[in-house]
């Protein structure tokens, strides 16, 4: 391709809206460019990538036996009221009428749609199992899109489904999966690692994904370096590094504290640490209202409370509300005859004393509080996330905490959605049986972004080879120099090698910056070299060094060094 014919949009400055590395530089280098929130177009080179991303996840599913179709990226209504998710997924849903007043909303995800089709279908057991996957557009409205393409309201998403007859067939087709996408992962040459995560409003009962380290991602892991344990942080277990020394039990009193309302203005107006203070929080879930009680240096982790009492919705109470349900200010909540709703109570507090909690009036706290003593718990269990420096669950040894991107989840339905839209076969006795599904997805329009941040330095991107919009750039230095390169750039796209040449009218510097912030792999500069040596120079992204070949040798170098480049 000549860059002269070929929309090339780099620019200069970093842009200001964006926060992560591969959000600067997919804008600096004219991949994407922003349309509205959370909502980007893919230029000509960001879609090539895209297109290599997208081209290597279909082989490896089609070499699985997955079979790829393409389902409507608008889905009936009724079908997600069928499913119960109508409600329980959120305001992320964007529903809407079409002019006849159907209920419609923008796909999501596709699991109802997809055990629709596959309902009336499948029939017998000789049928399975069976995996169909596509590659579709979905629409999430994020609250808070960031990162540019890493967390957008609309995204490029391959997602499968396997059908089986049983649950061990879909653990079996799960761990091949798994296998799958380590290939596809490998393939793109990032560094990952995969941890246990929550089911979320998926739902199923065994869910894991995918997760590319990176110091600027959104998503917090659990790992212990000396057993290997590791988990996302929602569903890592906690543990503390010291088991607390059992104080004696002191008197409970109450202590004025005027306009003391946050943990930090209670710890400094008393000079206690956060540890030795109770937070109470008020939750709504679609059973009840709760209150739930963690020490103060502690956060609540709402995808423990959901498991811990069987839910599938869990928000907090707004402040303005509290007074209104209990009659008490929010900043005084204690547990201390607190009878409205039940207390959930994290592990930490059973083991600590004397505590310091809301008194249940304003400008009022208690010290000395103890549990079963003061307060009766009516569940306990470990709500919480770990803080770093926490044991590890499975061999005490301290816990690290690390950044992470997600790049894929897996899920183990089970009959979540087949039993609710009547999705059945008959078994070898001809008995009707439920179908057990799985659930397998890519963020696709994401990798890009996750890939420069594990490839980039101060020039820009460093793209692998497989997934790179072109594996060569021909930057010829001057004008007497430009029929050669003419000459090289035909040579090496009859040699079926992907090659941009950089014939803009440009001076020689902006062409090698632009080539190195696209992070082509391959440089070839024709210059003065060329005019004093006869030699192309060639230069690799990742390196400095400079190879110097002649015109008749460069096609087999360059296939040479494309089969030797990561």
């Amino acid at each position: 391709m000549r860059a002269s014919r070929y929309l090339i949009s780099t620019t200069r400055e970093f842009p200001r809206e964006a926060e992560y590395i591969s959000h600067k530089l997919m804008l600096k280098a004219g991949l994407i460019k922003k349309v509205a929130a959370g909502i980007y177009s893919f230029f000509p080179l960001g879609y090539r990538v895209l297109a290599k991303i997208s081209s290597i996840v279909r082989e490896e599913m089609d070499n699985f036996g997955a079979q790829e179709l393409l389902l409507p990226f608008m889905q009936p209504a009724r079908l997600w009221k069928k499913s119960g998710r109508w409600t329980e997924y959120g305001d992320e849903l964007i529903r809407f009428q079409d002019r006849k007043r159907t209920e419609f909303i923008l796909g999501p995800t596709h699991e109802e749609i997809i055990t629709e089709l596959v309902k009336k279908e499948i029939t017998s057991y000789k049928q399975l199992p069976l995996t169909l996957y596509q590659i579709q557009i979905k629409f999430r409205d994020e609250q808070r899109p960031r990162g540019g393409v890493i967390r957008a309201r609309e995204f490029l998403m391959k997602d499968a489904y396997s059908f089986c007859q049983d649950k061990r067939a879909l653990e079996l087709n799960y761990e091949e999966m798994k296998k799958v996408y380590e290939k596809i992962f490998s393939r793109c040459s990032l560094n990952y690692k995969i941890v246990e995560a929550s089911p979320g409003a998926m739902g199923g009962e065994k869910s894991e994904e995918f997760i590319a380290l990176s110091d600027s991602g959104e998503d917090r892991l659990v790992e212990c370096k000396k057993c290997g344990y590791l988990a996302k942080m929602e569903m890592a277990e906690s543990l503390e590094t010291e088991e607390r020394k059992k104080e004696e039990l002191k008197e409970i009193k109450e202590v004025y504290t005027p306009q003391v309302r946050s943990i930090k203005e209670l710890c400094k107006f008393l000079n206690i640490s956060p540890a030795k203070t109770i937070k109470t929080i008020l939750y709504e879930t679609e059973k009840e209202p709760v209150a739930v009680l963690v020490r103060g240096d502690h956060q609540i982790n709402e995808e423990k409370i959901k498991k811990l009492m069987k839910v599938t919705r869990v928000n907090i109470i707004e402040e303005n509300l509290v007074k209104e349900m209990t009659g008490i200010e929010a900043g005084f909540l204690g547990p201390v005859e607190f009878d409205k709703f039940k207390l959930i109570v994290d592990n930490a507090i059973i083991r600590g004393r004397n505590f310091v909690t809301g008194g249940n009036k304003k400008d009022i706290h208690l010290v000395n509080v103890n549990p079963e003593r003061d307060f009766k718990p009516d569940i306990v269990g470990d709500i919480r996330f770990p803080l770093a420096n926490d044991k590890c669950p499975f061999c005490k040894n301290r816990i690290e905490i690390k950044r992470g991107i997600e790049l894929a989840h897996l899920f183990q339905l089970g009959q979540r959605y087949s039993q609710r839209l009547g999705a059945f076969f008959l078994n070898k006795k001809g008995k009707k049986e439920t179908l057990e599904m799985g659930c397998y997805g890519i963020g696709i329009s994401r990798l890009p972004a996750v890939i420069i941040e594990q490839n980039h330095d101060k020039k820009g991107i460093i793209w692998p080879k497989k997934i790179a919009p072109f594996q060569v750039a021909i930057v010829s230095t001057n004008q007497e120099t430009l029929k050669i390169a003419e000459r090289v750039y035909h040579k090496l796209n009859e040699a079926g090698i992907e090659t941009l040449w950089d014939d803009r009218e440009l001076r020689a510097g902006v062409k090698f910056q632009d080539i190195d912030l696209i992070g082509i792999p391959f440089k070839l500069i024709i210059g003065n070299t060329f005019l004093k040596e006869r030699k192309i120079e060639i230069k690799e992204r990742r390196e400095e060094r400079i190879k110097k070949v002649s015109v008749e040798e460069v096609v087999q170098k360059m296939e040479e060094l494309i089969k030797d480049a990561k």
